[in-house]
């Protein structure tokens, strides 16, 4: 990996709160951050930002056809991202948020199109990491949240594993040392009825099963 200089090691516990308002600053200014969720490293960049976005997806080679989903400070942030809130997307955040289930939302009118892919749906999570946490929320609005990996590529759950290519074109490393790993967050369509599970992750389909009243199909 490159460009040392760029890397900022963090105590995930009990995070240097300069360090996270230096990352906040540089997305502020239309940057993209490499920062730690609870399984795998992620980058953030500001989600109002139309540029900022655009760097997200040539960074990682992402197709435009992918949507990205989005981090938010606090529950509160939510109405501003999205058109509606089911009552059963209520009754889940309540038991899953912050933490690994993804919720996707019909998107509000003033989200990035590239954000929701043309879908008019985007991915919200409040995220459990605490230094995720404080990171959005020294941003004060919403941020990226996709694995930092070239798009299809495995992502990784440790620094010293972030390929080349990622660590050269973003503005800098937040290193919280080694994460859980795993698939990541699940991923919950709570746009339609049923809900659909697009992906299982940190949250396993029977605890999202028990809260939305057994309701949850799987896509194939």
């Amino acid at each position: 990996m490159h460009r040392e200089s760029n890397i900022r090691k963090l105590n995930p516990q009990q995070p240097d709160s300069e360090i996270i308002l230096e990352a906040a600053r540089i997305i502020h200014r239309g940057g993209v951050v490499v920062f730690p969720t609870t399984g795998l490293y992620g980058l953030a960049a500001d989600a109002g930002n139309r540029k900022a976005v655009e760097r997200v997806f040539s960074v990682k080679k992402r197709p435009s056809a992918k949507p990205l989903l989005i981090l938010i400070p606090d529950r509160l942030n939510l109405r501003n991202v999205v058109s509606h809130i089911p009552e059963v997307a209520e009754r889940l955040m309540d038991a899953f948020w912050p933490g690994g289930l993804t919720l996707i939302f019909h998107a509000h009118s003033s989200v990035l199109p590239e954000l929701t892919a043309g879908t008019g749906k985007i991915g919200v999570r409040l995220p459990a990491h605490p230094v995720s946490r404080l990171l959005v929320a020294a941003v004060g609005r919403p941020i990226t949240a996709t694995s930092a990996n070239i798009y299809s590529h495995g992502g990784c759950s440790c620094i010293d594993h972030l390929e080349s290519a990622v660590a050269d074109a973003v503005d800098m490393v937040l290193d919280a040392g080694l994460l859980e790993g795993g698939t990541g967050s699940s991923v919950l369509d709570v746009t339609r009825t049923p809900p659909v599970l697009l992906r299982e992750g940190a949250v396993s389909r029977v605890r999202i099963a028990a809260i939305s009243g057994g309701l949850v199909m799987e896509v194939s």
